[in-house]
């Protein structure tokens, strides 16, 4: 494989996929895809439809089978390193039988909370593989969370905090925080009365869910809607911003839900 694009594809709307991106993947002629089991097939699908429409060259497709991991461990790290070593070991077998130029089309933004970039790196670390490699953006479902609430994610000259449901949980809330791969509805245990959140699902897809409103007024119904949801498709990919209201302020916004698009 002489070169290979890191494709952001955005968050699953196949519209939001840049000018650039599909210049990008139109040089591709290996596009490599690990998938997350039979369980996520619709996520290899909206791939497919992308690749479908923009397209204008043969192609082939490398599927990789993503390996397991333990997803409550006692040492994160260390899994998730493992983890990581194993995917790229994969994908280093998969590069070595590719010629010429190949792609990997990632959800939203490879810069964030994507493991891609790091795998590359260790397979060139390691010195088999060979090749130059270029990162192209895209829309991540940050953007798209903020686009589909009408909202900006932070106040006039204060920071916005992106972070998980883990570490929510041991931090708390101190400012505006943008929170990601949460599986476990951490803002549950955020304290208090005075919090407003926006939550969205399967954001950019035909399933797309939104909820916002006080915290404590809608947390039972995020909680009741996300389980729905999860059971019937299998999977959920959520995202939310929390913040509290400023003191003094009762002026938010009423309680909003919103199904499909």
């Amino acid at each position: 494989m002489r070169k290979l694009y890191v494709i952001g594809i955005g968050a699953g709307d196949p519209d939001q996929v840049t000018m650039q991106a599909v210049k990008a993947m139109r040089q591709v002629e290996v596009f490599f895809v690990i998938g997350k089991g039979d369980d996520k097939s619709e996520l290899v699908d909206v791939r497919t439809a992308i690749l479908t429409e923009h397209m204008d060259r043969p192609y082939r497709v490398v599927e990789i089978t993503d390996p397991p991991r333990d997803r409550t461990p006692a040492d994160y790290q260390g899994v998730v390193e493992d983890w990581h070593d194993r995917r790229s070991a994969l994908l280093e077998a998969a590069f070595a039988e590719a010629e010429g130029i190949g792609g990997i089309l990632v959800w939203g933004d490879p810069s964030l909370y994507d493991s891609t970039l790091r795998m590359i790196e260790r397979v060139l670390e390691r010195g088999a593989e060979k090749f130059d490699y270029e990162v192209i953006p895209g829309i991540t479902s940050a953007q798209a969370l903020a686009a589909r609430h009408r909202m900006v994610l932070h106040r006039i000259g204060e920071p916005v905090h992106i972070t998980t449901g883990r570490r929510l949980r041991e931090t708390g809330l101190r400012e505006s925080a943008l929170v990601m791969l949460d599986g476990e509805c951490s803002f549950t245990e955020v304290p208090g009365d005075d919090v407003h959140i926006w939550w969205g699902a399967y954001l950019g897809m035909p399933d797309e869910t939104l909820i916002e409103g006080p915290l404590r007024a809608v947390e039972a119904r995020i909680v009741e809607e996300r389980a729905r949801l999860r059971a019937a498709k299998g999977w959920i990919m959520d995202i939310y911003l929390l913040r509290r209201d400023r003191p003094g302020n009762g002026s938010v916004r009423p309680v909003s839900v919103g199904g499909g698009r």
